[in-house]
């Protein structure tokens, strides 16, 4: 079986210090966070920034000085992921700016609307199009978000009408309170869905991270983990960091044959420059 790609999604966009202390908020947080996952296994950072004032931030200097901290604390350096999502609610201009600007290896590409909790989450079908072209044109690799099976017939499209390359690569999002549930039967409908050639990771959202990484691990696909997603370790137990939930997946997988891939690895795996 091929290696495990693990991704750390760090900060998210809805947590909070509140929620859990060990939140990692400013680009120091966040690096030092990043290096400890790095050194847990992970190979992708998926990265949301704050402002000042610890609310979402697609600010390019805020990412920026969490890119510089990040890339100044890892060794081996990992894939710096930038989220297009940003926070519900947020233009799609601040959306698309990031990539733009600073031409990451890699980033994240909703392709639909939906229910996200208590709001709505707006991915006009023209603005996707228009954030896949910009993809295609900067040589960025996109990691497609699919929080139900619609999200997968609209990646289709848009390969069909040369917006976006094959492999493509998806990452399903299961669990989240107007998406598709965390059941195990919703991530094989998933990887039913796709294409053989394409490749396919899992983020389990609150309680639904740890089995669905499990099964991921077992299933041949990738795995995110990370505050973002789930901050507990167990139920009532708050995780202590990022790494602490890297590291559990990581020793999963070592544990059933199947080695982690480095962030270089990583990169080859992934059709990366």
């Amino acid at each position: 079986m091929k290696k495990l790609i693990l991704t750390a999604a760090i900060t998210g966009a809805e947590t909070s210090k509140e929620m859990n202390p060990a939140l990692p908020i400013t680009p120091e947080e966040q690096a030092a966070d990043a290096k400890a996952c790095v050194e847990a296994g992970a190979a992708i950072i998926h990265l949301h920034v704050r402002g000042s004032d610890t609310k979402p931030s697609q600010n390019l200097d805020d990412f920026r000085a969490s890119i510089e901290a990040i890339r100044a604390a890892c060794n081996p350096k990992p894939i710096i992921q930038l989220s297009t999502g940003g926070a519900v609610g947020a233009p799609m201009e601040q959306r698309i700016a990031p990539i733009v600007e600073l031409k990451p290896e890699m980033a994240s590409l909703n392709v639909g609307s939906m229910n996200f909790i208590d709001d709505v989450f707006i991915n006009h079908p023209e603005d996707v199009e228009k954030l896949a072209g910009h993809f295609k044109d900067l040589g960025v690799i996109p990691e497609v978000e699919v929080y139900e099976p619609g999200h997968i017939d609209i990646t289709k499209s848009l390969v069909k009408k040369g917006l976006l390359n094959k492999p493509v690569h998806y990452q399903f999002v299961l669990g989240v309170p107007g998406g598709c549930n965390g059941d195990a039967r919703s991530l094989v409908f998933m990887h039913e869905s796709i294409d053989s050639d394409d490749s396919w990771a899992v983020a389990g959202i609150g309680r639904y991270e740890l089995p669905l990484s499990v099964h991921a691990v077992v299933m041949g696909g990738y795995v995110r983990v990370g505050m973002e997603d789930n901050l507990y370790y167990h139920k009532g137990e708050l995780a202590t960091s990022n790494a602490q939930l890297v590291e559990r997946i990581a020793r999963v997988s070592k544990e059933v044959g199947r080695e982690v891939a480095s962030p270089d690895e990583a990169r080859e795996m992934l059709g990366l420059k």
